[in-house]
């Protein structure tokens, strides 16, 4: 009878822990869909990026990408973007792809003017495509051995 009595007590407790674990997980994570404003941005290549995936400024994830889709004129792939509504996108932002393809970084210099209607779906002009570790290799060959790409 003792030892049935040991036995659920180590089973609540590991229950309880799992719980726990669950809960700081949860909480610490920064799942949901962000409240924000939507912004298009255009790359000829996107490489892994997909929905969901965080968009971040030095570092700080400031929303997520909400979708991707084909322009059909261009072939590009336009990404849209939802950040967070504290956050105001300086008009000279620059949007481009992290090496990893997982997230959409935004970098400006410092501009006095934000970006007019953000909440009405505005759009990044200049962005960076992603670029993959073999173009990265061959852009270091081609420098180191003082070829250009055009030869």
């Amino acid at each position: 009878m003792r030892r049935n009595a040991i036995e659920t007590v180590m089973g609540a407790v590991v229950l309880l822990v799992a719980v726990l674990f669950v809960y700081v997980a949860y909480t610490s994570a920064q799942v949901g869909a962000a409240n924000g404003y939507l912004v298009h941005a255009s790359f000829g290549k996107v490489g892994g990026l997909s929905a969901g995936s965080d968009v971040r400024i030095s570092g700080i994830k400031v929303g997520t990408v909400a979708a991707r889709a084909l322009d059909p004129q261009t072939y590009d792939a336009i990404v849209t973007l939802n950040i967070a509504d504290g956050i105001k996108l300086p008009e000279d932002t620059i949007a481009s792809i992290a090496s990893e393809g997982r997230s959409a970084d935004a970098t400006s210099a410092w501009s006095q003017a934000m970006r007019k209607n953000h909440s009405r779906g505005g759009s990044i002009r200049e962005t960076r495509g992603y670029r993959s570790l073999e173009d990265q290799v061959g852009e270091i060959i081609f420098l180191a051995t003082g070829k250009s790409e055009q030869q």
